[in-house]
């Protein structure tokens, strides 16, 4: 699991655990498709140059997805890879289908483009990823775009991946963008599916760049319609008490006093909807009792923290 980097990236993640979209779906695929037919002509160039013989690369569709399947329309043979940017740790995740691989690589080895290449239907070759992987730069470089307008991709392109490794990756659900590319020839077509986060995607389009600690307001609005800012979220806080046995659990009569754990006050949770947002501490201020936020919840660390107590219980 990766954890948010900052108090603003956990912001985000938190917006989209909560209401799923984080932006308008035309509003997103419009910023999409700009990102993509200015890249369009950049790739097909920069494929062309690298391959040494003309491909054809065209805009398929644009779309509002999720990042949980990203790889769903790739079929049984596919390679993928993630890369980060400064915004994301998976500001884009890059897939291309087996026919797009056999195309670049029957292209890239002097195969005639106007002859149909020989589907692939088995694991795929360290030459295939390696060609996987040069494509994966070249779409990555092209839709990365420069100045304002930049993603801020953290290149090169980690090394593709496929097979067992490529469909056991997990990737970190939330809303998205579905960019698909056609890569074809005359006799033959692929495609590389490219989706992104619907923030990051977003954030490309307005010119904007990493949300700050201290922005905590337009970065929220600008995600949300006037009606989703106005609904109101019960706010539960919830104090840990002390771990006991069944045994002990069975044994508890009416007015038993249950004593807290001494770091019990600075673990209270601060949570909506059935989502743990942030750990806070336990406090008083005048008459009124009070809970300070401390730091973003961590599910991963709070998992972790969870085996801890169980594994020093059996030894």
């Amino acid at each position: 699991m990766t954890s948010p980097g900052s108090p603003a990236e956990a912001r985000s993640l938190i917006i989209e655990r909560l209401v799923g979209d984080s932006g308008e779906a035309a509003q997103v695929i419009d910023a999409g498709r700009a990102m993509a037919e200015r890249a369009v002509p950049l790739l097909q160039k920069s494929l062309t140059g690298e391959l040494g013989a003309p491909v054809i690369v065209d805009l398929k569709s644009v779309e509002v997805s999720r990042v949980a399947e990203a790889r769903s329309r790739a079929g049984d043979t596919f390679a993928m890879t993630v890369v980060g940017s400064s915004m994301s740790s998976d500001a884009m995740t890059l897939v291309i289908d087996a026919p797009a691989i056999a195309i670049m690589v029957c292209t890239l080895f002097g195969g005639d483009p106007d002859l149909p290449v020989s589907p692939i239907e088995r694991d795929l070759s360290q030459i295939e990823i390696d060609v996987s992987t040069m494509v994966f730069q070249q779409v990555a470089q092209a839709l990365n775009g420069s100045g304002k307008r930049s993603l801020d991709l953290r290149l090169p392109a980690p090394r593709a991946v496929s097979g067992t490794e490529a469909k056991r990756h997990v990737l970190r659900d939330g809303a998205a963008i579905r960019i698909v590319l056609g890569i074809s020839t005359p006799a033959d077509s692929g495609t590389v599916t490219v989706t992104m986060p619907q923030r990051v995607a977003l954030a490309s389009r307005d010119g904007a760049v990493p949300v700050s600690d201290d922005d905590h307001g337009p970065s929220w609005r600008a995600r949300f319609s006037e009606e989703v800012m106005r609904s109101t979220v019960a706010l539960e806080a919830t104090m840990p008490l002390a771990r006991l046995t069944l045994g002990d659990l069975a044994g508890f009569e009416i007015g038993q006093v249950i004593e807290f754990e001494e770091t019990a006050q600075s673990q209270a949770r601060l949570s909506t909807r059935g989502k743990t947002l942030f750990v806070c501490e336990f406090g008083k201020l005048g008459q009124n009792y009070t809970v300070r936020i401390r730091h973003p919840y961590d599910a991963g660390q709070d998992f972790i923290d969870g085996l801890m107590p169980a594994a020093a219980g059996r030894a």
